[in-house]
């Protein structure tokens, strides 16, 4: 087995809410990054500033940039299909607007519809083939607050922290990585 294909998490379980936002709150006093803390919950708790960690999203941004790239790629389409094979039309236009308008509508519709695919998968990080820190209690209503791969010197105060806030026990739990990162392939 390779070196890096383990890591090593500790984490504590709560039941309220409160309790959660202050072991989060004193992780933080530690001097744990906040991408380094780990919470995992059942349900939302958006009241609670743990809640709101990776609430900022740009997908409707992006929804609205695949709708332009779409409505001016069927606009392009139709118009340039129409001056591209003319057919003789008694002197009306070759270019009709109406008509082009309905592809324009439906291609606006299909790449809003495709960006806000590829961004929600994206964002969500899918798909995801690593494994993550879980624990079977966060389906029964707790709220699991963790460190993934604390440094050594730092695990007991993280421990000590966890307790402080509520927790009944500290787990540690060492989870496998699925796939080794081009480095570790390099030189395992």
């Amino acid at each position: 087995m390779q070196s890096g294909s383990l890591m090593k998490a500790v984490y504590g379980l709560y039941s309220d809410p409160n309790a959660a936002q202050r072991a989060v709150d004193s992780l933080r006093s530690a001097g744990v990054p906040d991408r380094d803390i780990t919470v995992i919950s059942g349900e939302p708790f958006e009241a609670y500033e743990f809640g709101q960690r990776d609430h900022r999203t740009a997908m409707p941004w992006l929804a609205a940039l695949g709708g332009l790239l779409g409505g001016g790629s069927g606009y392009l389409l139709s118009s340039l299909t129409q001056k591209a094979y003319p057919i003789p039309t008694g002197g009306m236009p070759i270019v009709v607007q109406w008509t082009n308008g309905i592809i324009t509508y439906e291609l606006t519709m299909l790449g809003a519809i495709l960006m806000t695919l590829v961004t929600l998968l994206i964002a969500a990080r899918l798909p995801d083939w690593t494994t993550h820190l879980h624990d079977p209690a966060v389906s029964d209503g707790c709220i699991l607050i963790g460190v993934v791969n604390p440094p050594d010197e730092s695990r007991v105060e993280i421990e000590r922290r966890l307790r402080e806030a509520g927790t009944a026990a500290v787990k540690e739990v060492t989870l496998r990585r699925r796939f080794a990162s081009k480095s570790q392939r390099a030189t395992g």
